[in-house]
């Protein structure tokens, strides 16, 4: 059965939005176009134009139901912003920027005496490579395993039921689907009056892929992107400087946590420049001059560097795609308005992931591929808007899942809190890597658990157990009562929820 759980989600208030919405109208030529276009090469029961994380596990779930499906995908390898310049090219960089940062500044410390320790940035970069490269061809197998047809081009609407294909090989060719389903994803947001040249001005594709460690880096944006690759570049021994607009850190993060973050990072080499506002960035010669002044206004600054990396966020990606063709509505963000079953205002076509409404993640977008095919397929399917989890992948990690404190506080729920200390676990202390805590919050009277944020080793992996503790109603009780092995970080979190529960715990 359909569950859609909504309280903040951005699937909750069609009516509402619709007052922000631009139609994107179709020509009235569009009825000749539609009768006298060249008949379709192949008709198919789903069309899905987007190979990324949103895009390939709907056709690979719609084609587990039996039903005949096509994928489109531009860029010629699957997976997406996510799987190629995203993600897990990312992930790549800042595990073997660690290893690199503790080989060389920790090991001495636990007993491992090494010689002259060297970056070696280009052999970094081809296991950064080999392993998107080894996912990209996992996807490509799924789709032969299962029988998606894998459309190598540019997708675009003719009509609503008919698909131009530009492939990349030169050809062009017609389908149609009797459902179509976007997953266009999203693209960075520039500064404007700024381009990215991938060089000196980047994204994060670029950031990934720089020939050398720059000397000074400048970072626009103090959100996930922005922190992540910073991180990296610090590590591997640049001058990292991250200029942010807000006060705090980690947009959406518990505000203790992220108090504590910014203390961590700033101890770890990063420079902050909070509250401050960027008026101009340019290239003078070999170096980038970024202008900022406070963001209340005052003296201005100029801040060098050999490369600045742009992260304020990203839009979504919809050129080329002929929505003007068939008349789907987007708001004044450029987002695909959808209903609480993914359909635009053309009901056979329905729109996941960072084209349309919530929080960009891989991870959302996945389990909405999921869930629409699931909807074609048998009529239902489930997101639970309020337990999508939330990383940081740095060291330590950050993760949250459910509400934070201040949203409590606005929705005037009265909420206990329960913080553990890493520097308390074992497994913590035996590893020596003992920054951060875990902090739970449950509701003051029934216990039940409202929201779990953890900052230290591991978070990513350990906010597992608190999503599905969310997802299942669990009380603080319950996971307190649930015997976690000794000795694991998840301890830790057993232990918060001893004390949100009972106001104490064993090792504390």
């Amino acid at each position: 059965m359909f569950r859609l759980v909504t309280s903040k989600a951005p699937l909750a208030n069609i009516a509402a939005r619709n007052a922000a919405v631009k139609t994107v109208r179709a020509p009235v030529a569009t009825s000749f176009l539609r009768f006298y276009s060249a008949p379709a090469e192949a008709e198919y029961d789903v069309v899905v134009i987007g190979g990324g994380p949103g895009g390939y596990p709907a056709a690979i779930k719609a084609a587990q139901q039996g039903l005949k499906v096509a994928c489109i995908e531009k860029r010629g390898s699957l997976g997406g912003t996510c799987l190629n310049v995203g993600c897990i090219p990312s992930k790549a960089m800042l595990n073997n920027s660690h290893i690199y940062h503790d080989t060389k500044h920790s090991l001495k410390s636990r007993g491992i005496d090494v010689g002259d320790v060297k970056l070696n940035l280009p052999n970094m970069h081809k296991a950064r490579v080999k392993a998107v490269t080894g996912l990209t061809r996992g996807v490509e197998f799924l789709f032969k395993k299962y029988g998606v047809d894998y459309k190598k081009g540019t997708g675009k609407f003719l009509t609503q039921n008919e698909i131009e294909i530009a492939g990349l090989d030169g050809n062009t060719s017609t389908i149609s689907g009797k459902n179509i389903i976007i997953a266009t994803g999203s693209e960075a947001t520039p500064i404007p009056g700024v381009e990215f040249d991938e060089k000196k001005i980047v994204s994060s594709t670029g950031a990934l892929e720089l020939p050398e460690v720059p000397k000074k880096m400048v970072v626009i944006g103090a959100g996930v992107i922005g922190l992540e690759l910073g991180s990296v570049w610090s590590r591997l021994g640049a001058e990292v400087t991250v200029v942010e607009y807000l006060n705090a850190i980690g947009a959406g993060m518990d505000a203790e946590l992220a108090k504590n973050f910014h203390k961590l990072l700033s101890k770890q080499g990063l420079k902050f420049k909070m509250g401050t506002k960027v008026n101009s960035t340019a290239i003078d010669g070999d170096q980038v001059k970024v202008e900022v002044e406070s963001a209340k206004g005052g003296k201005q600054e100029t801040l060098e560097a050999d490369v600045v990396l742009v992260s304020i966020g990203r839009r979504p990606y919809t050129t080329g795609l002929g929505l003007e063709n068939v008349g789907v509505e987007l708001d004044n963000r450029g987002r695909v308005v959808v209903d609480n079953e993914f359909r635009t205002n053309v009901p056979h076509i329905r729109c996941i992931g960072d084209a349309t409404f919530g929080p960009m993640l891989a991870h959302k977008a996945e389990d909405e591929g999921f869930a629409v095919s699931e909807m074609i397929g048998t009529g239902h399917g489930h997101v639970n808007y309020d337990v999508i989890p939330s990383v940081i992948y740095t060291h330590p990690e950050v993760s949250w899942v459910g509400k934070n404190e201040q949203e409590l506080k606005d929705a005037g729920i009265k909420y206990k809190v329960g913080s553990y200390p890493f520097v308390a676990n074992s497994r913590a202390r035996t590893n020596d890597d003992t920054d951060g805590m875990v902090k739970v919050l449950v509701d003051a009277e029934t216990d039940r658990m409202l929201g779990v944020h953890i900052i230290g080793p591991n978070a990513g992996e350990m906010i597992a157990e608190a999503g599905l503790a969310l997802e299942y109603g669990a009380s603080g009780e319950d996971v307190a009562r649930t015997c976690h092995a000794h000795p694991t970080l998840s301890e830790a979190f057993k232990e918060a929820c001893m004390l949100a529960s009972y106001g104490t715990a064993i090792n504390f």
